[in-house]
């Protein structure tokens, strides 16, 4: 059924909201307002451990969220449905999870307008599995959360990061009446700190923080609408890149600075502070207009935190004691803080061990205004209402579909995973023998940093739940990646750690160097370094000897950069031809820390014998050295 056919029982139904609301669960609603006010606060790559909820970081200072936290009931167990954001964000639109929206990556502000996930036709000889490409866009047939409230008699707003889509694909297709800055990007538009580069929404003062002032805009809207009922949907571009921060901030958490301790980035701690700043004057505001009590609150993020850039000379956060961090499928990079705060309605200061999933908000908050949901409309969440009210709560089976291959050091390659209680399955599509899927299995209560797989010993539990990811992945028709069938085993196994062929090139060992045979045209190979090379001045440093005549060039890929080897970041050289050994020194300087090197060693057919290299510091100092 179409929006627009839907539209008159949807308005009639609101007509009678009133009359209806409370009816279906008298231990919450009984005595509740017919339709209270709804603020939705959702946080951008803020980790589990980036709160003071938990008692898992001495640096950071969240005492809004914890004010936040002692009105209503915190989530020990909250997950996001996806470790990268714009998929969260469709899932608590939708109520749906990513498998099923096809936005399984955030590309939603690319050009390519993709409305259905695809799998790759190619990959490189040394990959497994054919990766997915996700949809770029957030279809507009989706009945999303904003529309139901608004057919249900709301006054919309959308105010911070959207990342779904532009026009026509903004909030103002989507539900709301209000969108601010109305902007389709990955983060605030150029900084954080003003100047901004917004086209249509600019500073009212230099350095404005744009944290500040969507913090004054949704005030503004709370103001408007005081008099109910208002959903404000309020995306932080907290704490997401760029990194930069009001200075003052920055030099208060500089002296702070503990060097031993794993968040150590005073700027990334600035970043929380206002972060935390913008839920204060939201929970000021509603405390002023005497409408606190009549606000249901919900804290959530879209993602863990962000362990792979670097900030201030170290990783933005740590996610410890969790594995992993954003863009992974271990714990750092799904599980994320979460409130719900309601007066009178949900206990003050409780903490709930039930795990949830951010696919739950939708059927959640329908379940709690006793709002139906339309005709055959599929939500892949579960109303979480029993655990609101503090009664036993078991969510059921609970699943993240990723189905990409991140170049981080906590990597996995395309996966899907399930919670059942205590347990997390991880099926690894096609990495094990002649195509077959490959398991990591844990146990959460007795490992929650993930590191005893025990596929091996559980094999009916692992067969077990897999049938469960069988039948997830069948019910919400995912797009999945397939068995790449020019996958070639002999080039899948470095012959050196951290060194692999990628095109029209075999690497074999050969007397403590490494033989370099390219077999066609645009030959290259590449060579990870142990951890992130720092950004700044460098040398790369080659000894090769080859016949081959032709020019070689050496790439550096940067963390963040896109595409990853691009021709400002090449340089090129001659290798002497002469069959003798040569040092090659490759001077060049890294804006971000680096990630991955890439050498073309020919333009064509060749081959070379490389009896060393390494990255060196400007003064020598050697960064990675690969061994043969």
């Amino acid at each position: 059924m179409s929006k627009r056919l839907f539209l008159l029982p949807c308005i009639l139904r609101s007509l009678v909201v009133a009359i209806c609301v409370g009816g279906c669960f008298p231990c919450l609603l009984h005595s509740a307002p017919a339709r209270p006010n709804i603020l939705l606060i959702l946080a951008d790559d803020l980790g589990w451990s980036d709160t003071t909820l938990f008692g898992t970081t001495k640096f950071y200072e969240t005492p809004n969220v914890e004010r936040l936290a002692r009105r209503g009931m915190t989530f020990t167990r909250a997950y996001a449905a996806s470790p990268l954001c714009s998929p969260t964000r469709a899932s608590i639109l939708s109520g749906q999870n990513p498998a099923r929206v096809g936005i399984t990556a955030p590309v939603c502000h690319l050009k390519t307008e993709r409305l259905k996930a695809e799998v790759r036709p190619k990959a490189p000889a040394n990959a497994k599995a054919l990766i997915c490409d996700s949809a770029t866009r957030f279809d507009t047939d989706h009945f999303t959360l904003a529309e139901a409230l608004k057919l249900a008699g709301y006054a919309t707003g959308h105010f911070g990061k959207w990342h779904l889509g532009p026009e026509p694909w903004s909030p103002l297709q989507q539900g709301f009446d209000v969108d601010v800055p109305h902007w389709p990007g990955p983060g605030p538009a150029g900084s954080f700190v003003a100047p901004w580069k917004f086209p249509d929404f600019k500073e009212r003062t230099p350095s404005e923080h744009i944290e500040d002032r969507m913090a004054d805009e949704a005030v503004a809207f709370i103001e408007k609408h005081k008099d109910g009922p208002f959903f404000l949907n309020y995306w932080q571009f907290s704490v997401h890149a760029p990194f930069n921060a009001k200075e003052a901030y920055i030099e208060r958490h500089r002296k702070r600075v503990d060097p031993k301790d794993a968040q150590r980035s005073p700027t990334y701690a600035a970043m929380v502070q206002s972060l935390d700043d913008a839920i204060g004057r939201m929970l000021d505001a509603l405390e002023r207009l005497g409408i606190a009590d009549n606000t249901l609150i919900i804290f959530y993020s879209d993602n863990g935190g962000n362990m792979y850039n670097e900030v201030d000379g170290t990783t933005p956060t740590s996610n410890r004691p969790l594995r992993g961090g954003k863009a992974t499928m271990w714990e750092g990079g799904i599980r994320v803080p979460a409130i719900f705060s309601w007066p009178g309605r949900i206990a003050a200061g409780a903490r709930n061990d039930s795990r949830i999933q951010s696919t739950d908000l939708y059927p959640t908050l329908l379940e709690l205004l006793g709002l139906k949901p339309r005709p055959g409309q599929i939500f892949d969440g579960v109303s979480i209402a029993p655990a609101l009210e503090g009664r036993a709560f078991d969510r059921g089976p609970m699943f993240t579909f990723f189905p990409h291959q991140t170049k981080v050091p906590d990597f996995l390659p395309p996966a899907v995973s399930v919670h059942r209680g205590d347990w997390k399955l991880i099926r690894l599509f096609h990495q094990g023998e002649n195509g077959a899927h490959a398991y990591e299995l844990f146990n959460l209560r007795n490992d929650q940093g993930e590191r005893n797989n025990l596929a091996a010993a559980n094999p009916k539990l692992v067969a077990e739940l897999d049938g469960l990811i069988g039948g997830f992945l069948r019910d919400t028709q995912a797009v999945v990646p397939r068995t790449n069938p020019d996958y070639d085993p002999t080039r899948a196994k470095p012959v050196v750690p951290g060194v692999a062929p990628i095109r029209n090139v075999t690497l074999t060992k050969e007397s403590g160097a490494l033989r370099v045979v390219a077999t066609g045209g645009d030959p290259h190979f590449q060579l990870t370094p142990d951890k992130p090379i720092p950004a700044g001045k460098a040398v790369f440093v080659l000894r090769m000897k080859t016949e081959s005549k032709g020019g070689a060039q050496f790439f550096w890929q940067e963390q963040g950069a896109r595409p990853a080897f691009h021709r400002s970041r090449r340089i090129d050289f001659q290798p002497i031809p002469d069959n003798q050994p040569h040092d090659y020194r490759i001077k060049f300087e890294a804006k971000r820390p680096i990630q991955t090197i890439r050498l073309d060693p020919f333009p064509g057919k060749g081959t070379a014998v490389i009896d060393a290299v390494w990255i060196e510091s400007n003064s020598g100092e050697k960064l990675q050295d690969w061994k043969f």
